[in-house]
């Protein structure tokens, strides 16, 4: 039995994760897949000063009140950096990394050195696609049944995520035992970027012909990724 804990990205929740956390408790394990402050569900809570490291810093301290030890974190999209930032935090609880699609910032990059396409809406403490946008750009990959779904439950996300650059002085210096995803279908992060995780993580290298969203469009094959030894 292994303990999993998956970050989401920017504008999910900890719902994205309901068909993979599904898999993973049907095979035994003990899977959390917490929302960050600011999103989904805790969309209340959006205020200025919830960046990367304050997600860090919450899902450093969810492992610490749940005691949990040997941990594989699974991040996504922005919830890539979030796992670092958290790993870098509670390193003596992580068994492994799985970057799933996701953003691995270096310290002092920010998101939108990365992804430059401005958001459909934009306000002084979110930003995020409107459901048209999402709709018809991000979830294009996805059934109609599952778009439809996935873009009722899009919320905001903190500006300051996106525009502040991240703190990660130790992460890279580390030893981390990582897989990497990248999804050939997605334009954002990119090849580049996720090659560029895996070469300096010396991680093991995965590929999925789908879109940025492999939990809802592969959930079979990326479960069986994130089980992986």
């Amino acid at each position: 039995m292994t303990t999993f804990v998956l970050v989401h990205g920017a504008y999910q929740g900890g719902w994205i994760w309901h068909r993979v956390a599904q898999r993973l408790q049907q095979a035994g394990h003990v899977v959390h897949a917490p929302t960050l402050d600011g999103c989904a569900e805790r969309k209340a809570s959006l205020r200025a000063g919830i960046t990367t490291e304050t997600h860090g810093d919450e899902i450093a301290q969810f492992l610490h009140y749940h005691d949990l030890k040997n941990v594989v974190l699974v991040g996504t999209s922005s919830g890539g950096m979030v796992m670092a930032a958290a790993a870098e935090r509670a390193p003596e609880r992580i068994a492994r990394l799985v970057f799933a699609d996701a953003l691995a910032l270096l310290d002092g990059e920010k998101i939108r050195d990365i992804v430059t396409r401005p958001a459909a809406i934009n306000t002084d403490l979110g930003l995020g696609p409107s459901r048209e946008d999402a709709e018809q750009r991000l979830l294009v990959d996805l059934d109609e049944s599952t778009r439809r779904w996935t873009s009722e439950r899009f919320t905001l996300h903190p500006t300051a995520v996106f525009h502040q650059p991240v703190s990660l002085p130790r992460f890279w210096d580390m030893p981390w035992n990582a897989s990497v995803l990248y999804c050939s279908q997605a334009a954002n992060p990119g090849e580049a970027h996720i090659r560029r995780t895996c070469e300096k993580l010396n991680g093991r290298w995965h590929v999925l012909d789908t879109g940025h969203y492999p939990m809802l469009s592969m959930p079979d094959e990326l479960t069986g990724i994130i089980l992986e030894g």
